[in-house]
């Protein structure tokens, strides 16, 4: 039988045979996640630390909305041999990294850096080795789209392209974080720090969710009515802004400082990073509005008329 094309109707992307593992086991870590928020409300403790509700919380919400990213991008794509069993590993190995951080947190010990026994050991070694596997199935997912035709318009091309690249980038710099805490902590050393105050993590989590935030821009200026120019500069100031902001927190990282103990010169690159995220929000959200506030008007003189 031959291989089902890909999906062209944006609102059901999900039904293309790649994307609904993704979308499903994306679904249900959201969930985890949202349903981890009432479990650290009753039961307390601190947010920030080895062992803490803010790692299944953030884990499950971020892990699963990258799955769902990825199904809609495979949807997008020509068919390929191999893509269905593909988009079922990564499905599955997203799941099972979330599954392993929420077992740790329920067992009461730490999921990172933690080799206190041999089963610790164990499971943060196998969340490595799951991370890099998603890692070469996202390089190779922005590889295709950027060689590929795919079925969107040239601003969620973009949006979907940069958000990609940015992705890889992402997991590329949660690797270095793991690497470089294993060498700091065999030196006795805290893991989740460089330097004086650095916070390795810092970065990759900046950018990680521009496949989400890049898209959803994209998407929010066409449902607003603006042109396929203003789209395309939306998009691109967007992206721009994003990378400026994951640079800014690249320096702060790499110079010892705290996320917001900047420079001047990083707090300038901060700024401007800012900004360029902000103008397209402020330009889709105006839009939106004036259009929601318009409707009405115009619900009234469609009514007149008839």
């Amino acid at each position: 039988m031959p291989p089902a094309p890909a999906t062209n109707d944006a609102g059901h992307w999900w039904r293309d045979p790649r994307a609904w593992p993704l979308s499903a086991l994306g679904a249900i870590m959201v969930g985890s996640g949202l349903a981890h928020v009432p479990v650290w409300a009753l039961l307390g403790g601190p947010w920030e630390g080895p062992v803490t509700w803010r790692k299944p919380i953030l884990f499950g919400i971020s892990g699963g909305l990258t799955s769902l990213s990825l199904g809609w991008v495979w949807s997008k794509l020509p068919w390929r041999r191999g893509d269905a069993w593909l988009a079922v590993a990564t499905a599955w190995a997203l799941f099972v990294e979330v599954a392993l951080i929420d077992l740790q947190r329920w067992r009461g010990v730490g999921s990172h850096f933690n080799r206190d026994t041999h089963l610790d050991s164990f499971l943060f070694d196998a969340m490595g080795a799951l991370i890099i596997g998603v890692t070469l199935v996202s390089l190779d997912l922005t590889i295709r789209l950027c060689r590929q035709p795919a079925a969107m318009p040239a601003d969620m091309l973009l949006a979907a392209r940069a958000g990609l690249v940015l992705l890889v980038i992402s997991c590329l710099l949660g690797i270095w974080v793991g690497v470089h805490g294993e060498l700091r902590q065999e030196q006795g050393l805290e893991p989740t720090r460089l330097g004086a105050a650095g916070v390795p993590k810092f970065p990759h989590g900046i950018a990680i969710h521009a496949i989400q935030w890049l898209p959803a821009i994209a998407w929010a200026a066409r449902r607003a009515g603006l042109g396929d120019r203003l789209r395309w500069r939306l998009v691109v100031s967007a992206t721009a802004g994003t990378v400026l902001v994951t640079v800014y927190a690249i320096a702060q990282t790499m110079l010892g400082r705290a996320r917001f103990d900047t420079t001047p010169l990083t707090a300038a690159v901060l700024a401007a990073g800012v900004a360029g995220l902000a103008v397209p929000v402020a330009v889709t959200g105006w839009s939106l509005v004036a259009d929601w506030r318009q409707a009405p008007s115009a619900r009234r003189v469609q009514v007149r008329k008839s």
